[in-house]
């Protein structure tokens, strides 16, 4: 096997440097959610709180990506406790089901409109279950800069207007979000001033009545009648049933000294934590970062997880799912023995996989307060816009239902009251039982990959967490349906490297530069008692530490 030594040093240069201090830290994919997250932890408020804060006002300035009709999931450590995981996950109405889409002449559930959204947003229902349990602020507190940039208006970013335009035939298929995101007719430019007034008033509501305000009276009727009246099938009963769930989250170690928490089924978590399994049996710092074999490696690790995570992942409240099997190191071990560093795995060898859509679109962010507490959240509306379908109240709701399948064998078919594969993990790794490490993406496929990059690269390559961030970055990404797979490498990796990996057997896409199809990454990293804290330049966002 050939031999390389790695990148030169400009490898680790980066456009920004990693934010540190002694007090607390925020990233977030978004500078305005950020600062948010920062006043109220400078308030003295809880990790959560932060992120809540946060969460809240991405919901109003990226709302292509986040949004009150979506749902959220979170990993939480409370000073001296264990890490816990909160499922804010919605469930499928229960006029949802197979045979009502198939008599309306349906072979798949559409991705977009009133019948993609078939699934309760459960990301308000999240906020509550935090705030309940660790809040220290009023919960009124947490909507203010959400409510504020809805009802006065907040500058359009450059990427934000982008997705605008590219979408903007999607939003003139449903009247109020054509009217309230393309105002006049036409999308905003990047530095237009966008309000919405209309979601101004549903957080006013929030924020003045609580969470069970959205699931009942008023508000939730609005929000099932405009749906039913476009031919949406969700109910005020659907939405009055939901309720999140804390769980214990899977985990798994690596190098000993660290433990990786990841969220159970009906997320992907578990591939992540099936990637560091199988990363754990090779000589990674020996391989070196930027090298072909550490490409390969990676690439070959996402192929061989990605086929057992796609057989198995589901609701397991409807299907039994054997974690502990796939987290094994019997289980560890035959996924090792399919991975030559001399080839690429064959993908027409791979198993039969059933038809998955998951390259899309959300937001993860991260707080630790200064008396050490951390949360780990995500939340989406799935696709960009999601539904592209918006309620009177202002926000979109989501089309993560559209994910299920009308196969009546497929783990992942549609049932009512049953929770979607969600492809959105917040991270968390423990360094000798304490906080080391929050991170996540967003871009669907892209997750467990570029988390175990986050990992990898801070771990075995000692780089701080915005050189971990900025690094080339790549995508393994199967074709479903087709027996062809593109392995997608930001350009700025060397041909030679490229060259090598063709050599393989890998299908080389060459990406941008720093492409968005890698995802808007961030970490904050806890050690010795600094908060050290990194956000993508590939997206809007900033890192704030004190």
């Amino acid at each position: 096997m050939q031999r390389y030594t790695g990148s030169n040093p400009a490898f680790q240069d980066t456009g920004r440097k990693a934010l540190q201090g002694v007090r607390g830290a925020v990233t977030s994919p978004n500078y305005m959610a950020t600062q948010a997250g920062e006043q109220i932890l400078r308030k003295g408020g809880h990790a959560v709180e932060g992120a809540i804060a946060v969460n809240a006002v991405l919901c109003v300035v990226y709302p292509h990506m986040a949004g009150l009709g979506g749902d959220a999931f979170a990993l939480v450590k409370h000073q001296g406790g264990n890490v816990e995981a909160l499922n804010g996950s919605g469930r499928a109405g229960e006029k949802a089901t197979r045979d009502w889409y198939r008599e309306q002449g349906y072979e798949t559930i559409p991705q977009r409109g009133p019948l993609a959204a078939n699934t309760v947003p459960g990301t308000v229902a999240a906020w509550k279950e935090l705030h309940e349990t660790y809040g220290k602020l009023s919960w009124q507190e947490l909507f203010e800069e959400a409510i504020y940039y809805a009802e006065h208006g907040f500058p359009v970013t450059e990427k934000f207007s982008r997705f605008l335009h590219e979408k903007a035939d999607v939003l003139r298929q449903h009247k109020k979000a054509a009217e309230t995101l393309l105002p006049g007719g036409e999308p905003p430019n990047t530095g237009d001033i966008l309000v919405q007034k209309d979601l101004g008033a549903t957080f006013r509501t929030i924020a003045g009545e609580g969470a069970d305000a959205f699931y009942h009276g008023p508000l939730a009727e609005q929000l099932s009648g405009s749906l039913q009246q476009a031919g949406g099938l969700l109910t005020e009963e659907d939405l009055a049933a939901h309720t999140s769930d804390w769980e214990t989250p899977l985990s798994t170690t690596y190098h000993d000294r660290y433990e990786v928490f990841e969220m159970k089924p009906n997320t992907q978590g578990i591939a992540t934590l099936m990637m560091l399994n199988i990363l754990e049996q090779f000589p990674i710092a020996a391989i070196g970062d930027n090298t072909p074999d550490y490409y390969h490696l990676m690439a070959e690790a996402a192929k061989v997880a990605f086929t057992y995570r796609d057989r198995w992942v589901t609701d397991p409240a409807f299907e039994q799912v054997p974690m502990e099997e796939m987290l094994s190191d019997e289980h560890t071990q035959e996924m090792v023995r399919m991975i030559d560093m001399n080839r690429a795995y064959p993908v027409e060898d791979l198993p039969a996989l059933p038809e998955l859509d998951v390259n899309k679109d959300t937001t993860f962010f991260a707080a630790a307060d200064a008396e050490g507490n951390t949360i780990s959240m995500i939340q989406s509306v799935y696709h960009e816009f999601g539904s592209g379908f918006m309620t009177d109240s202002g926000f979109i709701l989501q089309n993560r239902g559209s994910f299920f399948s009308l196969d009546d064998e497929h783990p992942n078919r549609l049932e009512p009251g049953k929770r979607t594969f969600h492809t959105i993990i917040p991270a968390m790794a423990l360094k000798e039982g304490e906080p080391f490490l929050l991170f996540g993406t967003m871009g669907g496929e892209g997750q467990p990959q570029t988390q175990c990059a986050l990992m990898t690269r801070i771990v075995d390559f000692g780089m701080d967490v915005q050189q971990a961030i900025e690094a080339p970055r790549w995508l393994y990404g199967r074709t479903w349906g087709d027996n062809s797979s593109t392995f997608k490498l930001e350009k700025r990796i060397p041909d030679s490297i490229m060259a090598r990996l063709g050599d393989l057997g890998h299908e080389i896409e060459i990406a941008a530069a720093y492409s968005q199809q890698m995802g808007h990454a961030q970490a904050l990293k806890i050690e010795d008692g600094l908060y050290e804290a990194g956000a993508d330049p590939r997206g809007d966002g900033t890192a704030l530490s004190w």
